[in-house]
């Protein structure tokens, strides 16, 4: 199997996805913690880089515990993107620069960012030359099927990206037209294996750690890179991890478990974000995720969903646990899950 141009722990390494809004620094400490080999940052516009936006720049930092750790930027001009690279390269030092030709959101398209660079193959290579010209760093991407089903080709445009200089691609087998619908192609992902010399990532309609474990041993991809799945079940890459290992699937964590993760995850936020009101509303989405699927679950989302402040999360998990409605646990298991939340040890 190739390999990676940055040192990974694991034979097979699992990655979590850059998710705008989601793969922020928190999450990705987080998701460490519970088994992500490396973890890439939220995409990035290079313009906002090179012009040291302080939004943009904000989003940027990130911990030792972090690493390694992969900066992704975005853009349709390979001046900028070489500039924007160079800035975070000597700033900010990550273990290796991605570039997204994946991303299918209109406002990053209609400015050729994202996938609508994979309209012109030319200007892909264009785009990863500049990049890799600007920084020591290694420099790898992440590609969509193709722009639309006309233009479906992975083999082509993984080829070419190999070819302009990229050491690592991951691979999101939709075109940009489907956006996330349909289903994922992942024999797209095991001809792309096939072709390259270089490692392969594969991603896309990953939900359970079953999922992931099927990936790779279906596709023979190098790597699993977890998005969506990752949403309220961190411990995903542990359960992953463990298949990978022969070993059988570790069980999800009880509820009392699962509402401390979420504390946990809560109290990162607050200590990182600037503005506690703003982030407090921001991270709803997430408490939504941690308890999907639990009995009387869309009234707790809807409580949850109501908050203002961090200190309402564990009053309205508390009241959960008391009321004794979640139905994974016998009584006395739910007891301690009661004990264990409220001295803060769970």
């Amino acid at each position: 199997m190739p390999a990676f141009p940055y040192s990974v722990s694991h034979e097979v390494p699992l990655f979590l996805a850059p998710m705008a809004g989601v793969s922020e620094s928190p999450f990705r400490r987080l998701c460490r913690r519970f088994g992500a080999d490396v973890v890439v940052t939220e995409f990035l516009s290079a313009e906002g880089i090179r012009r040291e936006n302080e939004a943009t720049l904000s989003k940027l930092r990130f911990g030792p515990d972090e690493r390694p750790i992969g900066v992704q930027i975005f853009g349709g001009e390979p001046g900028p993107m070489g500039e924007a690279a160079a800035l975070v390269t000597d700033v900010f030092q990550p273990e290796f620069i991605d570039i997204n030709f994946g991303c299918p959101v209109k406002k990053v398209v209609r400015r050729n960012g994202g996938s609508g660079c994979l309209k012109d193959l030319g200007l892909v290579q264009e785009v990863i030359k500049a990049v890799v010209r600007s920084t020591h760093l290694p420099v790898t991407c992440k590609i969509r099927s193709g722009w639309n089903e006309e233009m479906r080709d992975p083999v082509t445009i993984g080829l070419r990206c190999q070819d302009a200089g990229v050491g690592a691609i991951a691979l999101h087998p939709r075109t940009r037209t489907q956006m996330y619908s349909g289903a994922a192609r992942w024999e797209e992902i095991a001809k792309l294996v096939e072709a390259l010399d270089i490692p392969v990532i594969g991603n896309g309609d990953i939900k359970t750690a079953e999922d992931a474990y099927r990936m790779h041993r279906e596709t023979g991809c190098a790597g699993v890179m977890i998005a969506r799945g990752s949403f309220g079940q961190p411990w995903i890459f542990d359960q992953t991890r463990a298949l990978l290992a022969g070993k059988p699937l570790p069980p999800p964590p009880p509820v009392a478990i699962r509402f401390d993760t979420a504390l946990q995850h809560a109290r990162m936020v607050q200590e990182y974000e600037i503005d506690p009101v703003g982030a407090a509303l921001e991270f709803r989405k997430h408490l939504g995720w941690y308890v999907k699927g639990l009995p009387g679950s869309a009234e707790l989302r809807k409580r949850l969903h109501q908050v203002n402040s961090f200190d309402e999360v564990e009053g309205i998990f508390s009241d959960y646990l008391a009321m004794g409605t979640h139905g994974d646990l016998p009584d006395d298991e739910h007891q301690l899950d009661v004990e264990l939340l409220e001295a803060g040890h769970a």
